[in-house]
């Protein structure tokens, strides 16, 4: 059963979109620049971000008064600052506790509020790989990040986030031959146009470090993952290829023979293309080499350290995935003393990544933990594994039927919070399942999510995020669908009249000298 997941209208080809057509789409175009405009009271940026054991909330609306829809004062919002949970302190004492050490237990009904702030801020770094990708097919950096790794967080709206990027990853499916992007073949007919970017790959995601400043905040030196959802045609083939594979035979040493994934995640996860500049090394290695380069540093100086993986949708898979193989090939632990740092995954509308073994290895063997945030609503959390998955049928049958070889048998992993939208009285009903699947919908859900039976209470996120690329808000506040974007499209008047699109002249970072030597020190063969 093909497993249609989306984040981004991106599944039609770029010079084809067709408004909210695709199944399961989450993430309507985001700006082709860093300004953010809509017809409102004032200018918006970004405001503010052990065995199995069931802890599924759903803040239902059959046992939920709606209450009525609040008066947000927008004018008021700061700009340019990262939403921070409001723990007074108690970050610092509790992360091993937010960060999953006790698998949340007690902590998500009613919700905790420190750990709600803290799902927001990974949810905003997930939500900051679509606001920074570059959709402009006219520009000859289609597919790449906008803005440079210093400025990351600035420029996307998070200027408090306390976080430093330190790579950017990219990632391609070596196995099919399809471009990217509709026009970039026609676009790119000079040598110097070829040299820009890839054909076949595209930024995926980052791996960030906490400041000084943020990391006495936190309590330890956080490493952060954050991986984007489905936008090029070649992720939309690897979510649609739902057949699985050992996780052996992807390149991840995973003893294991019966632990199985779903092969298309698996393939952008590990594949590369050893004639583009940006995919030499597969996302995988990107990421394994940059953790490890990272814990050991930081290690070195005798900090505490946790590494923090999100994702949404496709990002989900891949943040599974990739927490699985920090544990798996130990670029988590010191190569001094062998001290591993905890993995934990905030996870946003992800869909099921592989089948019992891979879920028992991943909780219980490698000690990684997952907290699964989901709307009830939201197709994409229930694929793949259409017929045969955790909520049809008991563990010994999905067992018994793995056994035979018959493949399909998913389960989810980790420990689920699941919303319902239709609590929040700012949100229409609507047909259009896009919106369920949304991330902007999903951290407005957490920021009014209190408890069953408690009703939709605002902590103070601006509801007109919501909107940003979507059509989701009730009419009446005022609010209009996917507002954001750059001014006039990125379009500048000239001193002669004519409008034009400047160049973008920016450097495009490639992969660090040293990552050769950290993949060697995990035992990974290195690009050639």
């Amino acid at each position: 059963m093909a497993a249609s997941i989306s984040s981004s209208p991106m599944s039609l080809p770029v010079g084809d979109r067709r408004p909210s057509l695709t199944l399961f789409q989450g993430q309507r175009r985001p700006p082709t620049g860093h300004r953010w405009f809509f017809s409102g009271n004032a200018a918006l940026n970004m405001s503010q971000r052990r065995p199995r054991r069931s802890c599924h909330v759903v803040a239902s609306v059959a046992t939920t008064d709606r209450p009525a829809p609040l008066d947000v004062d927008r004018s008021s919002q700061p700009a340019e600052t990262s939403r921070r949970s409001d723990d007074d302190g108690q970050l610092a004492a509790r992360w091993r506790e937010i960060h999953g050490n006790d698998h949340w237990e007690g902590l998500l009904d009613p919700i905790d509020a420190v750990l709600c702030g803290e799902l927001i801020r990974y949810g905003e770094f997930a939500q900051a790989c679509y606001d920074s990708f570059d959709y402009d097919r006219f520009s000859p950096y289609c597919g790449s990040c906008r803005f440079p790794a210093k400025t990351f967080f600035q420029d996307a709206g998070l200027g408090g986030a306390g976080y430093e990027v330190t790579r950017y990853l990219y990632a391609t499916c070596n196995d099919l031959k399809l471009p990217n992007f509709v026009g970039r073949n026609r676009k790119h007919k000079s040598a110097a146009a070829d040299k820009l970017w890839s054909e076949m790959g595209t930024f995926i995601g980052y791996v960030a470090v906490s400041t000084d400043e943020e990391t006495a905040r936190l309590g330890r030196r956080d490493i952060v993952v954050s991986w984007r959802g489905t936008i090029t045609r070649l992720e939309w083939v690897a979510d649609l290829t739902a057949n699985q594979k050992r996780l052996s035979e992807m390149g991840v040493p995973c003893p294991d023979p019966d632990v199985k994934v779903e092969m298309g995640f698996a393939e952008l996860y590990t594949g590369k293309d050893a004639a583009c500049r940006f995919c030499r090394y597969s996302a995988r290695e990107q990421a394994l080499a940059e953790v490890r380069k990272q814990v050991e540093l930081y290690h070195g100086r005798g900090e505490q350290v946790s590494v923090t993986v999100t994702g949404h949708s496709l990002g989900s898979a891949l943040a599974m995935l990739n927490a699985f193989d920090i544990a798996e090939t130990g670029a988590n632990a010191s190569p001094d003393d062998g001290r591993k740092a905890p993995v934990c995954v905030f996870s946003f509308a992800g869909p099921r990544v592989g089948n019992l073994r891979f879920r028992e290895r991943f909780e219980l063997e490698l000690g990684v933990r997952a907290l699964r945030v989901v709307n009830v609503h939201d197709g994409v959390p229930k694929v793949p594994g259409v017929f045969f998955n955790e909520a049809a049928f008991p563990e010994a049958v999905l067992r018994a039927v793995d056994r035979l070889g018959a493949g399909g048998v998913y389960t989810h992993l980790g420990v689920p919070l699941a919303l319902d939208h239709k609590v929040s009285p700012f949100l229409k009903e609507t047909m259009d399942i896009s919106c369920y699947h949304n991330l902007e919908a999903h951290l407005h859900l957490l920021d009014g999510f209190r408890g069953s039976g408690e009703g939709f209470q605002p902590r103070g996120r601006d509801p007109a995020l919501v909107n940003k690329s979507a059509d989701f808000l009730r009419d009446e506040h005022m609010v209009p669908p996917v507002w954001y974007q750059e001014e006039n499209k990125g379009m500048v008047k000239t001193e002669d009249g004519r409008w034009v699109l400047p160049p973008r002249h920016r450097d495009i970072d490639e992969h660090p000298d040293d990552t050769d030597h950290h993949l060697q020190q995990l035992g990974l063969t290195a690009s050639t």
